[in-house]
């Protein structure tokens, strides 16, 4: 990776969003927080310091703006899978696979991983997940139903659920 762009897309139902990029496709997304919040993040996952240039995030927010609308049901977006740890990988790529308007919980991520023993270290890849939304860790719940911990909140949590028609609140 030799390069990280970034951008901002105002007024999404969630309040403002910043999104980053490189060649290998979405790096980062962050809701609410600074920009220098978000670039102190995207400098921590990549060792780069991002320049700011929407041109290279128009894609990205033109599927998060369909999202919001209820027009998209599935990203098609490229994910730079190389920020996260190999285990993040692997327990956010079950996440990534959850369709959309589907709930799955910690335990059914360790499940598919193979080892139940795994649930905290399946919580804790959904907590540091770099790309909400789009990587869907807002579809993971607690196994007595309820809704947990999300970066962005749990009114933002249930936002999304309900906005997906998976959640009644």
């Amino acid at each position: 990776m030799e390069q990280v762009w970034y951008a901002k897309l105002e007024d999404t139902p969630i309040d403002h969003i910043w999104a980053a990029v490189s060649e290998e496709g979405l790096v980062a997304i962050a809701f609410r927080g600074t920009e220098s919040e978000f670039l102190a993040t995207v400098k921590k996952l990549t060792k780069l310091d991002p320049e700011p240039n929407p041109d290279k995030l128009v894609q990205v927010f033109q599927q998060l703006s369909r999202y919001f609308s209820g027009m998209l049901k599935e990203f098609d977006l490229p994910i730079c899978w190389s920020v996260m740890t190999e285990f993040q990988q692997k327990a956010l790529r079950q996440v990534y696979a959850i369709p959309y308007g589907q709930l799955r919980t910690y335990n059914d991520i360790a499940l598919a991983l193979g080892n139940r023993k795994t649930i905290r270290a399946v919580g804790r890849a959904n907590a540091t997940n770099p790309i909400p939304i789009v990587v869907p860790c807002h579809r993971v719940i607690g196994s007595n139903g309820k809704l947990t911990g999300f970066a962005g909140g749990l009114e933002t949590k249930a936002y999304l659920l309900r906005l997906e028609g998976s959640w009644l609140l």
